[in-house]
This record gives C-alpha cells, structure tokens and sequence, in this order.
C-alpha cells in the first residue's frame, strides 16, 4: 500500500513541502532515498524504540520510504515523526486520507516523546499557502506556528496523542494565538529607557537622528563613557515594528531556532551583539547546514558591535556588500541561500590603544602614530557606509549623581516615528524604500536639493576634510533625515551643519570634542 504524507523543508527563510512515500512490501529491508543526511537515515532506530514504547510494532515487511522533491536536502531529525506516521498509516492503523490533510513535523525521542524542530513558523505559512487544513507539531512549537492564521495547529507530546488525534479516540484542541492582540500588547515594553541616561545630549541626539533615518552610527569614546549603556536602549526608540517586519523577524529566528519554547510572535526590535571573536560565516550565516548568521538575526533591529576595532578585518570586510544590497547571498558547493539582512549597524571604539586619548582628566599613554594605527583597523570603505560618527567624552561627576533624570524613550519614539511617517509617505510608490538611509541616487537628486546656502557649507566641509562622494551621500541623507525631525520640507543649512558635524572621524582633527556648527 502506498501513502503520502506531508512535512516540510526549510530553504532560507522559507518552507519546501515534502512528500513521504511510504510502500509496505514483502522482505525486511529498511530503506528512505530522496536525499537524506544522516540524521534522518538515522531516524530507522528512534522510530522503531517511539512505536514500541508507544503500543505499536514496527511493520515487518520491507519498508521504503521517498522524500520528495528529491533534489531538496533533507536535514535534521525533525522527520522522525511524519515517517513513523507515515508507516503506520500503510499498516492502516491511522486512516491515511486524514493523516493527508495535515503537515506533520517533530522529532522522536526513544519513549515516544516529540521534541521541538527549528523553522516550524515558515512551514506553517507554506502549509497555509499550499491549502493544507492544519499541522501538527511538537507542543512546544504549538504557539509558534499558530501566529498563522486560518490554519489549525495542533501541538502534540508524545506520539501516543497524534495518533490518538487521527483516529478520533482523544481530538487533541487546536492552538489559539490571537496574533494582533499578541503584537499590540508586547510592543510598548522594553526593559531599558533612555531616561536611565544622565547628560550625553549630543549622543542621545546622534541616536534619535540615527532612528528617525535608519542610518548606521560609530560612537568614539573611552572606557566607562556610556556606549554600550545607550546602545542597549536604541530598540526603545525605534519605530514599532509593523505585523508583516514582525512575522519575517519571528521567521528568521525561528529558522536559527533562536525562539524561546511556548514563543509567539516577536514584538521588539531585534538586538544582536556578537562578541568580536566570531567568525566570519557565524556572521553573514551558512555552515554545513545552512543557518541565517548575525546580520540575519539583526534583520529590522540592531546590530551591536563592541570594541570595533578588535574584530577580525574578515569579519568587518564581509559587512560592506549587506550595508549596501540589505541581504546575503550565501552560495557554496552545496547550496545558495538568500538571506534578508535590513540591520542598522551600531558599532562603538576606544579612541586609541589604552582608551584614553583625549580624555579631560586621564593622560594617553599612545605614542604618536598609534591612535592612527588603531583607527586604520578598519577600512575606509567600511567607515564610509557609517553614516554618523561621533565622538562621546565620560559625564561629569555632578552631572552624573545629582543631574535631571534623562528624556524618557516613549518621547523621543514619538518624534522618530513622526520622522518615519514623513518617509513613508516620501517613499509611498517605493516598495523597497522604506527611510533616509535607502534612498539611491535618484531619489537623493529628488529629495535633497539644497539652497545655495546649504550647498556652500557642504561643499566647504567636503573639500576642507577631503572627504568622498559616499561621505557626500551620506551627509546629504542625515541632513534630510533632520529636516524630516524637524518636519521641514527644504534642507536648511543649520541641518548640514548638523549633519557635518556626525563626520567626526573625516576629520583630521577627529580627537577633539565636537564644536559648532561649520561657519
């Protein structure tokens, strides 16, 4: 007797529906094809120790099993239990037409037990589109792939319930996520505020520009200074997410299977902040099983990355073509992924080898030449994606203990999520715009033409700094981006001041603390 059954394959951030043929015939062979690793061909023993342990045999006949398409890899042993139901609905204990309307995906434990598998969200959005009536997973994926609406998730714990499910001896109930009450609810919580920030105007103005715009932004400062406090608090002031950036992000996650079990839909920008030993492939994503990598994670959030300067130049280079193309192309031998990799980058650095270069009350111990060697750890092509640059000093003792308390988040979000709203109705008949930051060429040319006035100081900086046409780009979209903060529809020349002023590190006097605006 032939049967089909139905799971799924993860390919990117996206799902593959898989066909598992299963044929019952005379002999005692044990036998799957369809491009299978070695987990799954592994998969012959936890599933003969599940049926056992769950009440039923394993067939004695000759058993083969197809896994189609047959040119998608199958990796993993989140197979284990569409195989094993595969084989029971061919020895007719489970009616096989029912088995047919679900995906079923889990893995098997030696008792029967069903463990928790990566991807379960993107494969139930594809079961969805390909008109399956539900799926069944493990109970720890269960609210997981419910976020999808319009499809019955049933989440099951041991192999013993699905069954139990599709002969109608013990229904299980379906899994009920109401996924814009669970978006509306989670999206207004942070853990940190910006209020906790004592002093650092300049900096916390850096940040809201940086939001407001969707711009990457270096903070140059010593020990102690407050660079990765702010930091920490950047997904506070980030517009929120809408429904469709939340559902890619929970994909993407649940793709690394860095969901938390019993995890709905993410409701907060993603903050990634890989510590600067990592590789270059943990970075952009891939490996021997293809998993998206940091940048991936960091998608519509933040990436972090402390002690710039102290990461490997492979490291850093492999971020050029992502800043610019936002996403990954990861091609191998073997496969060719695409991965989206929207991030904004924050980055922060000492100034110098021992940190204090610069510092109003601690002496640099650098000799001349080194605070420049430390600096050209990173490449000019790369400092040149950043599009604000800004030097940060350590807050005064009284400021520190007996300061006001600092702006709250909810009111500086107010501001950037007016600057977004401006964009969106900028780049309204621009799918793949969606801030300042983005905008190519053309659309500079439309939306950032400058008065003679502004045009003067800019050109002035330009040849004064000796900077490039990308540091000349990028000065003209964080300038537009304070206009937008400011809700005016013309560049005026205090916004290019201001924006000239988050070059820092164009300067050749880049150590000394950020003076006003250029005459």
């Amino acid at each position: 007797m032939l049967v089909k059954t139905y799971g799924a394959a993860v390919s990117g951030i996206d799902a593959i529906i898989v066909t598992v043929e299963t044929v019952l015939d005379r002999g005692f062979r044990y036998c799957i094809v369809g491009l299978p690793d070695t987990a799954v061909r592994e998969s012959h023993e936890r599933v003969r120790s599940a049926l056992a342990q769950s009440g039923f045999e394993m067939p004695r006949k000759s058993v083969t099993i197809n896994m189609a398409p047959a040119d998608v890899r199958k990796e993993g042993a989140a197979y284990d239990l569409t195989i094993a139901l595969s084989m029971l609905a061919a020895a007719e204990k489970v009616d096989a037409s029912v088995l047919a309307e679900y995906v079923v995906m889990g893995e098997l434990s030696l008792d029967g037990s069903i463990m928790p598998v990566r991807g379960v969200l993107p494969m139930a959005i594809e079961a969805r589109a390909r008109g399956f009536k539900g799926m069944i997973v493990p109970a720890a994926n269960a609210t997981e792939a419910a976020v999808v609406n319009r499809l019955d998730v049933f989440g099951a714990s041991t192999l013993a319930e699905v069954v139990g499910h599709l002969t109608g001896k013990a229904p299980l109930q379906p899994v009920v996520v109401d996924t814009r009450a669970e978006f509306a609810a989670g999206a207004q919580f942070f853990d940190c505020d910006f209020s906790d920030v004592r002093g650092q105007e300049n900096v916390k103005r850096a940040f809201e520009v940086a939001c407001a715009g969707g711009h990457n932004i270096i903070l140059i400062g010593p020990p102690g200074s407050g660079k990765s406090m702010m930091a920490k608090r950047l997904p506070s002031i980030m517009p929120p997410l809408s429904l469709g950036e939340a559902l890619e992000t929970t994909k993407i996650h649940s793709v690394a299977g860095k969901l938390r079990r019993g995890s709905r839909l993410m409701t907060a920008r993603p903050f990634r902040s890989p510590h600067h030993t990592v590789s270059p492939v943990a970075m952009v994503g891939g490996g021997s099983n293809p998993l998206p990598g940091e940048i991936s994670l960091a998608h519509n959030g933040v990436l972090f990355l402390d002690e710039f300067p102290e990461f490997p130049r492979t490291v850093l280079e492999v971020l050029r073509q992502p800043l610019e193309d936002r996403h990954i192309s990861v091609s191998r031998a073997r496969y060719s992924v695409d991965y989206p990799a929207s991030f904004m980058l924050v980055a922060s650095m000492n100034p110098c080898p021992c940190g204090y270069y610069n510092h109003p009350r601690r002496e640099c111990t650098c000799h001349a030449g080194q605070v420049a060697k430390y600096l050209g750890r990173i490449s000019g092509p790369l400092l040149d994606r950043i599009d604000i640059q800004v030097e940060i000093l350590p807050v005064e003792i009284d400021e520190l203990t007996s300061g006001p308390a600092g702006e709250a988040s909810a009111d500086i979000r107010a501001r950037v999520v007016a600057a977004r709203d401006i964009q969106a109705r900028r780049f309204a008949s621009e799918p793949q715009i969606h801030c300042n930051a983005q905008m190519t060429s053309r659309l500079m040319a439309a939306h950032c033409r400058l008065d003679p006035q502004a045009e003067a100081i800019l050109k002035k900086a330009i040849v004064k700094y000796d900077m490039s046409a990308r540091a000349y780009d990028r000065i003209l979209k964080v300038a537009r981006t304070i206009a937008d903060l400011d809700a005016s529809d013309a560049i005026m020349p205090r916004h290019i001041s201001e924006a000239v002023g988050y070059r820092t590190l164009d300067r050749s006097t880049w150590g000394t603390r950020p003076g006003g605006p250029l005459a």
